[in-house]
């Protein structure tokens, strides 16, 4: 396969802001002069240490010690080959590619053939919509309040019914069979290949850049033996445990929102119905039970490191609605937002809410949205008769664990009163029952968050040893200087004079790990071409290479860019002080073991005045 130029290669990442692409997975915010930061979407965390740095085109994670640019970001993420990330950034940014030896574009294979089936798929389904043979999915849609608007804005489409009718028009586009098969678009059985979705309502399900990875398609007939719902199976793109559907329209409003708030509901008709109904932060799930995955995706796009965020779950009233609710409850320590339930009048849900009610109607159920530790304790005790002591004992030992989970220390005590007053019980019989019950859970805690396993190995890539990290520098002046002056020369480098900062990297460093990113640095060929602090971060030695990421990606100490330069520039200076000052001491140690009228004493005396004339330049400047 033909290789794309490297000049191309740059000059495609030049042209992508690494914000845009990292921040439709994760939300990001502001973190010093030219950073941004947000939650690591490679581990699993609380608290924000994935940094993203726009001007330099680089991301560091200083949980996890993942790092890396544009390209690196979505090979990992979408697991593609690099030909494939290049591929697709220039393609978003409408930028023609050239391969070496004058070849041409190579037909793109892998997972970028599934993503532009699933494309092909989407508007093949879309067109038939528009077809007489849909009238009953029309039909379908007009029963439910949606119109020829809404089934457009949702990308909703029609699959016909027959044998291989969407299988013979993909076809005639150039999608084999074994590319429709593993897409998950096409099944095979007795009689051979067939269309997976026939006779149906079908949903585009995308990812959270919008790209769609699969479909969710309801039966219309009676005639239709299969389940109501059918989904896409698992494939190389269309993992259901991490799929949240109406993610890609929700996203933006969910990290602008105040308070930044997630509306998880059950179907595509329910996320519909709430996006018109004005709750555009409608998602859900395809197919499953809301899991862990979901969490993860949903506190990166929600940038969940504080509690002001809210998730609320909409559940039918029903015994499966609330046994769902539940299902839920037991992820609730995963979030840091605050947990709800919102259970609307009659059970009703979302889509059948607005179709009965209004808008007005879906958009009030935030305001009687129930705090899901309350929902839980409440699901407990309707099991008990408390009007008599045996139930009110019974209710307490049921949901003292519950209130025993809570983990903060001020939120605790307020459930223990909550609970007694549901109970009419003493709150100190309460409170001891509460007590007695995390005594008795404490051996083993509920979800505990995971990390990445050895991530001091991942990061260093080299098993087994331990990567040097800014916090195990030495602290001493000198460290001090080097670790700040290459801090600014990662990132602003570029901007200051190449010759100054040449010669302030020219000698070693007294600290070895510094030193072996100094080294990297000094050896850039091109320190103002677009991309080259990737490169000089990449070629950095083990078990350095994570140093040098930190030191890139860590926020300089400056109030702007501008004041970031000038720090720099004044770094270099010091620097090359510190050379000099080195030099002329070796020199005045020289100078006493050579006679003074001989040639090498004259001209050891004239390099003593020309550093001396340097040094006093330099500290004029």
């Amino acid at each position: 396969m033909p290789r794309i130029r490297q000049a191309d290669v740059d000059e495609v990442k030049a042209r992508i802001n690494i914000a845009d692409i990292v921040g439709e997975r994760v939300a990001l915010k502001s973190a010093g002069v030219g950073s941004l930061k947000g939650l690591c979407p490679f581990h699993d965390e609380k608290s924000p240490s994935f940094h993203v740095r726009p001007q330099v085109g680089y991301y560091h994670c200083f949980g996890c010690g993942e790092s890396g640019d544009v390209y690196s970001f979505l090979r990992e993420m979408d697991h593609v080959s690099f030909t494939e990330a290049v591929e697709r950034l220039a393609g978003r940014i409408g930028y023609s590619l050239h391969y070496e030896d004058g070849g041409s574009a190579p037909e793109t294979s892998g997972r970028s053939r599934l993503y532009a089936a699933n494309t092909a798929a989407a508007e093949y389904f879309r067109a038939q919509l528009l077809t007489a043979d849909a009238e009953a999915g029309r039909r379908f849609l007009g029963e439910r309040g949606f119109d020829a608007g809404a089934a457009a804005h949702f990308g909703v489409g029609f699959a016909p019914r027959g044998w291989d009718k969407m299988l013979k028009a993909l076809t005639a586009q150039g999608f084999t069979r074994d590319e429709l098969s593993a897409a998950g678009l096409v099944s095979t059985g007795q009689r051979g290949v067939y269309d997976r979705f026939r006779g149906r309502l079908v949903w585009p399900i995308r990812d959270v850049s919008g790209q769609t990875i699969g479909f969710g398609a309801r039966k219309l007939f009676d005639d239709d033996q299969g389940p109501k719902y059918l989904n896409t199976p698992e494939t190389p793109i269309y993992k259901k445990a991490q799929v949240l559907y109406g993610l890609d329209l929700a996203k933006r409003d969910i990290s602008r929102g105040d308070p930044r708030r997630v509306v998880v509901v059950e179907g595509y008709t329910d996320v519909m119905a709430c996006h018109l109904a004005g709750l555009t932060t409608a998602i859900a799930t395809c197919g499953t039970a809301f899991g862990t995955d979901h969490i993860k995706v949903l506190r990166r796009v929600m940038g969940d490191d504080n509690a002001s965020g809210e998730v609320v779950f909409t559940f039918d009233g029903d015994e499966a609605g609330q046994k769902a609710a539940l299902r839920a409850f037991t992820e609730d320590d995963r979030f840091n937002a605050q947990t709800f339930v919102a259970v609307a009048p009659d059970g009703l849900d979302p889509c059948d809410l607005r179709l009965q009610r209004g808008d007005a109607a879906v958009r009030s159920l935030m305001e009687t949205k129930q705090p899901m530790f309350e929902f839980a304790i409440d699901r407990k005790l309707s099991g008990f008769d408390l009007s008599t002591v045996e139930g009110r004992v019974g209710a307490l030992r049921a949901a003292a664990p519950i209130v025993a989970e809570i983990r903060d220390r001020l939120l605790r005590p307020g459930y223990e009163r909550v609970l007694a007053r549901r109970l009419g019980m003493d709150p100190t019989e309460v409170r001891n029952e509460v007590e007695r019950a995390a005594r008795g859970g404490s051996q083993s805690s509920r979800h505990e968050p995971t990390r990445r396993e050895s991530a001091s190995d991942s990061a260093s890539g080299v098993p087994g040893v331990t990567p040097v990290t800014l916090a195990s520098l030495p602290r001493t002046a000198d460290a001090a200087v080097e670790r700040d002056a290459l801090m600014g020369a990662l990132q602003y480098g570029h901007q200051i004079d190449q010759a100054l900062l040449t010669r302030a990297l020219s000698a070693p460093f007294r600290t070895p790990g510094l030193d072996a990113v100094r080294e990297a640095v000094a050896s850039a060929p091109d320190r103002t071409r677009a991309g080259w602090v990737t490169d000089t971060v990449n070629s950095v030695r083990e078990p350095y290479r994570s140093l040098a990421g930190e030191l890139l990606m860590t926020p300089f100490p400056a109030r702007n860019e501008e004041g970031a330069v000038a720090s720099t520039t004044d770094l270099a200076k010091r620097l090359i002080m510190r050379i000099l000052e080195h030099e002329k001491q070796e020199l005045l140690g020289a100078v006493q073991r050579v006679p003074a009228d001989s040639d090498g004493g004259r001209a050891l005396r004239m390099r003593l005045r020309d550093i001396d004339v340097e040094r006093q330049r330099f500290a004029e400047s």
